[in-house]
């Protein structure tokens, strides 16, 4: 029985992250590209100057550099470490470079989600902001569409709740620990009716829910201040070790880049057809693309819309820098470091044990520092992941509810009770269900920046016109 239901939800999984939602987010994302002009090139050094200079003015909870870094939270996360090796594996190393290309569009998709959360929010008298896909659906394209507006904050909550904000998470956090101090499982505890687990899952899940609650507990606030102290510092980290792995296997360097290149439109000469076709290769590379930095799923602009800001588009800037700095900086470094140390090529290597294979033969330290460094940036990257889809859903609960926040706390304990079972959570079929609603996000997402591309165009020429004036700072 569980078999067959396994077999249906992994059917509705590959059929919804399958091609058509795939060419309906690059579609999206080619034609906002087009009605903007390529924003994206143009306007990314000053994405990237407002990114860390913060409005003066402007209602809103946070500023515009918290709301960026809460939406890097939930889109920084084990997808940067894992998703990317798979891709690579399954897809070979032409994946990366597909990977690439779906995040170039995916800035304009970013953008234009950034710029709508500004302009449909809706703001209270004490300054508490509510905003992203359900308003600009329901206030940009109409009350009639309201239903479309629900169906995904349904989902948005479903996301957070069964899966990709709590158990995925929790238990790669605790399989990485465990991993590291008591791989063979020589210290284990019995817990009723869970079973056998080392002590050190469960030390790592009461560590776990301790701090998931300290935080959550606080509100977006507190949410918001972690986040823009945790994930620059995380991403840093991060990048600074796999600059060190490339710069000293510098002359490996442009090889891994031909290999790239040939493997993204002529796969079998590089692979021996060991991985397919370049439309798998392009698949691979795309979904895990799309999957890692959310442009076009319709989250981040969740967080872009609680911004301190007067400005849709300088919002709209701001949260692109968030596609390119989680796709084009940290993901293919991250493949690069892959395909530079062969680690893709390794027989019986999957998921994160790929990219620790690179990281042990490609860094100039003992293997157990190497593995220590990066099941460091899994811990930081996947416990940020669980805080920024705590907001997430949080969000979407208060659009379903009309705005009764007794329901949101209601909602927070029982987010932080599924963080702290999350470790001896093992049914893949919660996987898949998290999965499935992850996508099903999108389809009332993408249905809206088509339909409101107009907008977004004529607010990004109106403001630029002022810009060049001068008349904004």
């Amino acid at each position: 029985m569980w078999k067959t239901i396994n077999d249906i939800l992994n059917s509705i999984d590959n059929f919804v992250w399958g091609v058509p939602l795939m060419v309906l987010i690059i579609a999206g994302g080619i034609l906002l590209t087009v009605r903007l002009g390529v924003l994206q090139v143009r306007k990314l050094p000053l994405a990237l100057k407002w990114m860390i200079k913060n409005e003066e003015e402007g209602e809103g909870e946070i500023t515009s550099f918290a709301a960026l870094c809460t939406a890097l939270s939930a889109t920084i996360g084990t997808g940067n470490i894992v998703g990317v090796a798979t891709a690579v594996c399954t897809g070979g190393p032409g994946a990366l470079f597909w990977m690439v290309a779906a995040a170039f569009f995916g800035m304009a998709t970013k953008y234009s989600e950034g710029l709508l959360a500004v302009k449909y929010r809706v703001v209270a008298k004490d300054g508490h902001s509510l905003g992203g896909p359900f308003y600009y659906i329901e206030q940009g394209m109409g009350a009639k569409w309201k239903w479309l507006a629900k169906i995904f904050a349904f989902f948005g909550v479903c996301v957070g709740l069964f899966g990709i904000g709590t158990f995925s998470q929790v238990n790669g956090i605790a399989s990485a620990v465990n991993e590291f101090f008591d791989a063979d499982n020589s210290n284990c505890v019995n817990i009723p009716f869970l079973g056998q687990y080392s002590w050190s899952v469960v030390v790592a899940s009461l560590i776990l829910a301790f701090c998931v609650a300290a935080v959550l507990i606080g509100g977006v606030k507190r949410i918001a201040s972690v986040s823009q102290v945790v994930v620059p510092f995380m991403a840093i980290i991060y990048v600074i070790f796999v600059a060190i792995l490339v710069i000293t296997n510098i002359t490996e360097v442009p090889a891994a880049f031909k290999t790239i290149i040939e493997a993204a439109f002529s796969p079998k000469a590089v692979t021996g057809g060991a991985v397919g076709s370049m439309f798998v290769a392009m698949q691979k590379g795309v979904a895990r693309g799309i999957f890692s930095n959310e442009a076009g799923l319709g989250s981040a602009p969740i967080a872009a819309a609680a911004a301190q800001t007067k400005e849709p588009v300088r919002q709209g800037l701001v949260s692109m820098t968030g596609t390119f700095i989680d796709t084009i900086v940290i993901c293919t470094l991250t493949g690069l470091s892959i395909v530079i140390t062969g680690a893709w090529k390794v027989d019986g290597l999957e998921g994160v044990e790929v990219t620790t294979y690179a990281f042990q033969n490609g860094l100039p330290f003992p293997s157990e520092v190497s593995s220590f460094i990066l099941m460091l940036c899994l811990v930081f990257f996947a416990f940020t992941t669980i805080l920024g889809w705590d907001y997430y859903s949080e969000r979407c609960l208060e659009y379903l509810s009309g705005g009764k926040m007794k329901s949101v706390k209601v909602f927070r304990w029982i987010y932080i009770f599924a963080v702290f079972i999350g470790p001896y959570m093992t049914v893949s079929a919660v996987w898949t269900i998290a999965d499935i609603f992850n996508g099903l996000m999108a389809l009332p997402n993408m249905i809206a920046l088509f339909a409101l591309s107009g907008v977004v165009a004529k607010e990004t020429k109106k403001f630029f016109e002022k810009h060049n004036k001068n008349k904004y700072e």
